[in-house]
């Protein structure tokens, strides 16, 4: 019997954004496992000068917006820091955050622009710094995978045979894993995965050889 059948991986549209003309959809992701309810990034709220600047959005669906229980989240997982990841979360005041250690502190240096510093630091956020692979719960497991970021972390799902990764912006669209160039892309094409979810892909990445 697979140990983790019961792990369940759902995508939450959040947010539609218009990058190069092109519309880009922004996903987060809620992981069912036996032990804990837990949220892969948290989107964004509301709007602010540099995410128009950066991304021109089209439209915000936030989670304290949608038919979604906030209270129902114990742990949140934040894949990197960049504003339409990490804009809710305030949402989760009290709870959780885990981040990378080396994306904290870049999101704090003051050589790094990251768009938008106060939603980093939101009152009450509560992060819980990771230095390197991290076993959250039996089952799911923390990895950098840096590219995108230099402190960028995916979500590795064992399911009993090829694992599920929730990879947020280790590829921002499918060529990018077609393709892979970063040493996260590379990391996460040598688990083998059956499925990539990104944040900015309306389904997951699947290889073509699978």
């Amino acid at each position: 019997m697979n140990a983790y059948a019961s792990i369940t991986i759902t995508p939450i549209l959040v947010a539609e954004l218009s990058v190069e003309g092109e519309r880009m959809p922004v996903y987060v992701h809620v992981i069912d496992h036996p032990d804990a309810r837990i949220l892969v990034d948290t989107g964004m709220t509301e709007l602010h000068p540099a995410v128009v600047a950066a991304f021109d959005p089209l439209f915000l669906y936030p989670l304290n917006k949608q038919d979604f229980d906030l209270a129902s989240i114990d742990i949140v997982v934040n894949t990197h820091l960049h504003a339409d990841h990490c804009g809710g979360n305030h949402l989760f005041a009290g709870k959780p955050i885990y981040v990378q250690r080396r994306e904290l502190d870049d999101a704090h240096s003051d050589e790094n622009e990251y768009p938008i510093r106060a939603w980093v630091d939101a009152p009450g956020v509560r992060y819980v710094p990771v230095d390197g692979e991290l076993e959250l719960l039996p089952g799911l497991l923390l990895v950098p995978a840096p590219g995108h970021t230099a402190g960028m972390q995916v979500v590795v799902v064992e399911t009993g045979g090829r694992p599920i990764v929730v990879g947020g912006d280790v590829a921002v669209w499918f060529g990018e894993l077609d393709e892979p160039s970063s040493e996260g892309q590379l990391l996460v094409l040598a688990l083998d995965p059956e499925l990539v979810w990104l944040a900015h892909e309306h389904q997951p990445w699947q290889s073509r050889t699978a």
